[in-house]
């Protein structure tokens, strides 16, 4: 049975995060991938310890299913052998600052005359447009634009650096996926592509939606510790058990409040569930004080059949021992060719007839060289001999 994107040839000009993400995304439900990378380094994460086989973890993680070739788009002839990969391509994704492929003559105003039905997604972290568009960023910046690393952490202690990238995956990759796929919707239409901008600082932007709207209206300064969501109330809180341990309650709802206050025996606070900030300090201190007489697991055979919000904070290794993990397939196990065993994240969207899947793993660099150098010379000769 054909994959949903089977047929899509996508060419990547990404490294690291975002991008890669991105077209691993498209690669697993079916997309041809072919990973365009320099000659002798290649994407930067393949450096990136702990390796298997030659190459970082992460970079076998976010490349599968995907193709390599090495071209050094400065040359003319490997530049000729893009432009030819350009012409039977759906896609085109790249992460570059946004005159780097213009100065190569390769933007989308350039290759949209090769192909125009090109879709062309740029992931950059400001934008095509605007006065930070040539600034350099990571992460951790367009969270701090964005006012969201302001709003980490503790009320007056150090701003907290998230764990993972939010903005990278959160702000750029998914964005990218969704703008490529309506991007081939209206391609179905009308034929014709169009050029994706995605900006992880927009992205990340709109993941404001329970804090931007308040403000517009209320026009007075965000304070963290006034955020409901973000520590303000006892019932969304994380509390820390006997042993060290910690267990996260999300009892908004006054029905999960009051399963919650009545299986730790504070029947008291089920009426102050919207109590201001002062009260609601010393709710905290007294579900706390009940949350530290027990250890996790004991916490956690007490809730097991409530309907009260509550989950452990999980270490990594217990993620992937979860049941709820394992049935959901979010942990995919994988034979390497040298490496023997290698675990996999499985894929977030289900659908219910068509399914992604790993049917390759990582490539190694210019793997697939040879035989898309030799498919675009045959495709020359072929139309060589038709002219003739």
């Amino acid at each position: 049975m054909a994959m949903t994107l089977s047929g899509i040839r996508v060419l990547d000009l990404t490294r690291l995060l975002p991008g890669p993400y991105a077209t691993m995304m498209l690669a697993d439900y079916g997309a041809e991938v072919i990973k365009i990378e320099e000659t002798q380094i290649g994407d930067y994460a393949r450096a990136m310890p702990p390796k298997i086989d030659e190459n970082g973890a992460l970079f076998h993680s976010l490349n599968r299913n995907k193709k390599s070739i090495t071209l050094n788009l400065k040359e003319e002839e490997e530049k000729e052998a893009f432009l030819q990969l350009v012409e039977t391509a759906d896609v085109v994704v790249e992460s570059f600052r946004p005159q780097v492929m213009k100065k190569l003559e390769l933007d989308y105003e350039t290759l949209k005359e090769i192909n125009p039905g090109l879709i062309y997604c740029a992931v950059t972290g400001y934008g095509q447009t605007g006065p930070y568009a040539d600034k350099s960023g990571h992460d951790i910046n367009y969270l701090s634009y964005a006012g969201i690393l302001h709003l980490m952490g503790e009320t007056n202690e150090k701003p907290a650096v998230p764990a993972v990238q939010i903005a990278d995956i959160g702000g750029g990759a998914l964005p990218a996926v969704v703008g490529i796929l309506l991007a081939l919707l209206e391609k179905k239409e009308t034929g014709r592509g169009q050029m994706v901008d995605v900006s992880m600082l927009d992205g990340i932007i709109a993941w404001l939606q329970t804090i931007l709207p308040e403000y517009f209206v209320r026009q007075k300064p965000v304070q963290k510790e006034e955020l409901p969501l973000a520590g303000r109330n006892a019932c969304y809180e994380v509390y820390e058990t006997k042993d060290g341990r910690w267990l996260s309650v999300g009892a908004l709802e006054p029905k999960f409040w009051k399963t919650f206050c009545e299986t730790i025996g504070k029947e008291a606070l089920i009426p102050h569930i919207n109590a201001p900030i002062a009260e609601q300090h010393h709710m905290k201190a007294d579900v706390q004080g009940v949350i530290s007489q027990k250890e996790l697991s004991e916490w956690m055979e007490i809730f097991e059949d409530k309907d009260a919000c509550v989950a452990p904070l999980w270490t990594m290794e217990e993620v992937g021992n979860d049941p709820q993990v394992e049935e959901r397939g979010m942990i995919q196990t994988v034979k390497h060719p040298t490496a023997g065993e290698v675990k996999h994240i499985g894929f977030p969207i289900k659908l219910s007839k068509s399914h992604p899947s790993i049917r390759s793993t990582a490539p190694k660099l210019g793997e697939h060289k040879e035989e898309l150098l030799q498919e675009l010379r045959d495709e020359k000769n072929l139309v060589k001999d038709d002219a003739e």
